[in-house]
């Protein structure tokens, strides 16, 4: 699940983004192995991957810089993915700064 997204504004249209994950990652097995900022119409903006479990770090946030967002896209979708139930825990739906 995604539990909380901070998005800063760098210029135009980039942005930084905070997202902190809540998942039962139990070892290499089952994992968030990475996640997803994207538009309302599915276009995937970034992907932040994940290289290993976080299995004593819950909830973990990670950072990801530099996301151009084209100007017209007001609204992101930010949504995690896991190594055995793919996408469907909760995601954020965030209006951009």
């Amino acid at each position: 699940d995604v539990i909380k997204v901070d998005a800063k504004k760098l210029n135009k249209n980039t942005y930084h983004f905070s997202v902190t994950v809540y998942h039962k990652d139990t070892g290499w097995k089952h994992y968030v192995n990475k996640w997803d900022i994207m538009g309302k119409d599915g276009t995937v903006f970034e992907t932040r991957i994940l290289h290993h479990p976080h299995v004593n770090e819950q909830p973990f946030t990670r950072s990801l810089s530099g996301v151009v967002i084209p100007v017209r896209v007001k609204t992101v979708i930010i949504r995690a993915h896991d190594s055995v139930h793919k996408y469907g825990g909760k995601a954020i739906t965030l209006e951009l700064p």
